[in-house]
C-alpha cells in the first residue's frame, strides 16, 4: 500500500497480528486523542460503574460506561440469571441516566444484539438510531439512545 506525502511516494507496510496487544491499543488511543485534542474536541472520557449485589453481597451484575463529548455511553450492562426480571436492570439504567443528567450530558446511548434486550431498552424509553442487519448468519446489532429533553422520566 502506498501513501502520498508532499508529492513523494513512500511505502507503508501493513501487517496483521492475532490476539490482544494492550501496548498497540494504547498507541492507537494516543493517535486518536492527539487528533481530537488538536481539533478542539478532546475525548476525556470519565468512566463510572454501578454494581448490583444480592442480599448476601454477591455481585449479580452491574453497568459500566463513560461520559465523553456530551454523551454517556453504556459499554456493559449485565445481570446474572437470578437477578433478571427483578427490576435491577431498570434501576441500573436509571442510575446511569441520573448520573448523566447530573453531569449535564445530552443523553445516554448503547447497543445490544437482537437476542439480548431490545424490548427492554424500548420499554425504558430508548429510541433506535442505528442497526447492523442480520447477515451471513450473524445477529442484528441495534443502537439506542435516550435524549434528555426534559420530558422523560
Amino acid at each position: 500500500m502506498t501513501s502520498q506525502d508532499s508529492g513523494a511516494t513512500r511505502m507503508i507496510e501493513i501487517s496483521k497480528f492475532d490476539g490482544e496487544d494492550e501496548r498497540f491499543e494504547n498507541q492507537l488511543d494516543v493517535l486518536l486523542d492527539d487528533h481530537a485534542e488538536a481539533n478542539g474536541t478532546p475525548f476525556e472520557p470519565r468512566t463510572v460503574g454501578f454494581v448490583a449485589r444480592d442480599r448476601e453481597g454477591k455481585i449479580v451484575g452491574g453497568l459500566y460506561g463513560w461520559a465523553q463529548l456530551g454523551w454517556f455511553f453504556v459499554k456493559l450492562l449485565a445481570l446474572a440469571p437470578e437477578a433478571r426480571k427483578t427490576g435491577a436492570g431498570g434501576r441500573l439504567l436509571a442510575e446511569a441516566e441520573d448520573h448523566a443528567r447530573s453531569e449535564g450530558l445530552a443523553g445516554v446511548y448503547l447497543d445490544t444484539y437482537e437476542f439480548q434486550a431490545p424490548g427492554f431498552y424500548e420499554k425504558m424509553g430508548y429510541a433506535e438510531f442505528g442497526r447492523l442487519p442480520a447477515a451471513g448468519g450473524h445477529p442484528q446489532r441495534i443502537w439506542y439512545a435516550k435524549i434528555f429533553d426534559g420530558t422523560e422520566r
